[in-house]
């Protein structure tokens, strides 16, 4: 006779609606590290706009759809809401203590460009500039906007913005041999609690292939 033992990990578990307790909710550190978008836009009346959403990712290949998820109707999403454009920027290690400063709580007369120092450079489909240090930006059109909603159907104060990536800019020295080079281009990611980033480098490169049929 075989008896199979099995053993049981500890856990901490926890229905969210009834709070995680815990010191920090760790939601945003297990679904980590993301990457940032930081995204620019411009209001009718002309005003820029630069701020880092930390709920950003691709949605779809062909064709190209991003998004990024707004807590409040933040002026990215009013900008948006205005004129459908918007352009996500590539954060960089060097370039993380200025998009840090774009997460200051303005107003929106406030042009965030200005106020972390940063140059802009013009884009080619859209009228929304790049942030000219950033090695890769996406230029977008707004497909949708969607606001969030709980299980119980209730409206929450969060909204989803899709766009369809309508140019894309990169730095000619990420480019190796035609391919992207990920790991060497000194990306930036998003971590749990108050302060937490990643970076990427060749050393967490591995490869996988799929199988074959």
């Amino acid at each position: 006779m075989h008896i199979c033992v099995y053993r049981i990990a500890m856990t901490h578990f926890y229905e969210p609606k009834n709070g995680h307790g815990l010191p920090h909710d760790p939601f945003n550190a297990i679904v980590g590290p993301r990457p940032i978008g930081w995204v620019s836009t411009r209001s009718n009346d002309g005003v820029l706009n630069l701020a880092p959403y930390s709920f950003f990712t691709a949605f779809n290949y062909i064709p190209p759809i991003v998004g990024f998820s707004s807590t409040g109707p933040k002026d990215s999403l009013r900008n948006v809401q205005e004129n459908g454009m918007f352009v996500w920027n590539l954060v960089t290690r060097p370039l993380a203590e200025a998009m840090n400063q774009t997460c200051a709580p303005v107003g929106p007369e406030v042009n965030e460009f200005e106020l972390a120092g940063l140059q802009t450079a013009p884009s080619r489909v859209v009228d929304v500039p790049r942030v000219a240090d950033s090695p890769v930006s996406f230029e977008c059109r707004s497909t949708q906007i969607i606001q969030l909603e709980g299980l119980d159907k209730q409206k929450v104060p969060t909204w989803l913005v899709l766009g369809e990536v309508v140019g894309v800019h990169i730095a000619s020295h990420l480019l190796k041999d035609g391919i992207y080079d990920t790991a060497n281009a000194g990306h930036i990611l998003r971590g749990g609690g108050p302060a937490d980033y990643f970076t990427i480098g060749p050393e967490q490169l591995f490869q996988m292939w799929r199988p074959k049929a």
